[in-house]
């Protein structure tokens, strides 16, 4: 239905364990409607093509978390400046005619930053598509400083341009977010919040991990002790029902994701993120194997672990326990 502002709105909503997510899809008739649906940031947008539709908009509001999607049917200017304790991670297509203030978008895994306090320039070409994760800059630089100490000492104070492999991954989960959503498919807010988290700071300290050779036999000790206790404070947490992050385990043990990140390969030949993954994989065998199938789903238990894909989560499992998810679950009956 088109509103006073020219803009055709989908507004979905509701109470979700982990608080309230709202999504809007809307297609928009004047630029200034693309502005004010982003109420958290103060900005002004001129459409500068021709074209009745300006765009189609995707917003998810995660409280203390912003989502957006937007595809450009007209270019567009984005003026304005960002607040105080909120940043974003953004990405567009690559397009040559695509700016962030100076910085263009060099090829399809670039990644940008926008920290608080910066002003912004942005413009986008029709047929551009973009999406960017909001959230508090406190929250992410602390997380970051306990990722890479030395690295976050001094929050950014401009724009700032990665090249990062987990684009991928970060554009999967949006999509896969936005249309659970739009489904009316009920997930946890403060599962997808933490979840965001890890993965903007997986793409913003990337260059930051420079490799995972051995460690020397001298450090072995040291890293088969962190090792331990990593484990022992994923155990405690996933008996709380709680999804522990590799930020958790740093901040439990007072590492950086370095010394981490070392320790784990020199010890069990794999990264932080997989062991976590694992550890997860396996209390969701247990609990599947627990439960009764007639009041319990592959989907409450995956979500219960903090998976969000659960195409993903299926074929994982299957690797590596050599039967679905649903086989288990259904298994004594």
């Amino acid at each position: 239905m088109q509103n006073a502002q020219n803009e055709i709105a989908i507004t979905r909503g509701g109470v979700l364990p982990g608080g309230v997510s709202t999504l809007r899809s809307t297609i928009i008739e004047n630029a200034a409607t693309q502005a004010a649906m982003q109420p958290w940031v103060a900005m002004e947008c001129y459409q500068l093509s021709r074209g009745k539709r300006v765009s189609q908009m995707d917003s998810l509001d995660l409280g203390g978390l912003r989502i957006v999607q937007e595809s450009q049917f007209a270019a567009i200017q984005k003026l304005g400046a960002t607040p105080a304790d909120f940043c974003t991670i953004s990405y567009s297509t690559h397009d040559p005619e695509f700016r962030l203030s100076d910085h263009a978008a060099k090829n399809a895994n670039s990644v940008f930053f926008l920290p608080e306090h910066t002003e912004f320039d942005i413009h986008v070409p029709a047929g551009g598509q973009t999406a960017y994760i909001g959230f508090s800059q406190s929250e992410f630089v602390g997380a970051a400083r306990a990722l890479y100490p030395g690295a976050w000492d001094k929050p950014p104070r401009q724009v700032l341009q990665f090249q990062s492999p987990h684009l991928g991954e970060l554009k999967t989960m949006l999509r896969h977010w936005i249309g659970a959503t739009r489904r009316g498919e009920a997930l946890d807010s403060a599962v997808i919040r933490g979840a965001a988290l890890q993965t903007a700071l997986r793409i913003a300290t990337a260059n930051a991990v420079d490799g995972t050779a051995s460690l020397p036999r001298a450090a072995r000790s040291r890293a088969v002790r962190t090792c331990r206790l990593a484990r022992e404070f994923v155990e405690q947490q996933l008996a709380c029902h709680a999804v522990p992050s590799v930020v958790d385990i740093c901040l439990s043990l007072a590492v950086s994701e370095r010394a981490l990140l070392y320790a784990f390969h020199d010890c069990v030949g794999m990264s932080p993120q997989a062991y976590l993954r694992c550890c997860r994989l396996n209390q969701a065998r247990a609990a599947l194997l627990a439960r009764d199938p007639r009041d319990t789903t592959v989907t409450q238990v995956a979500m219960q672990f903090g998976f969000l894909h659960l195409g993903r989560f299926a074929g994982d499992y299957k690797r590596i326990f050599e039967e679905s998810p649903a086989a288990t679950l259904t298994r004594l009956m």
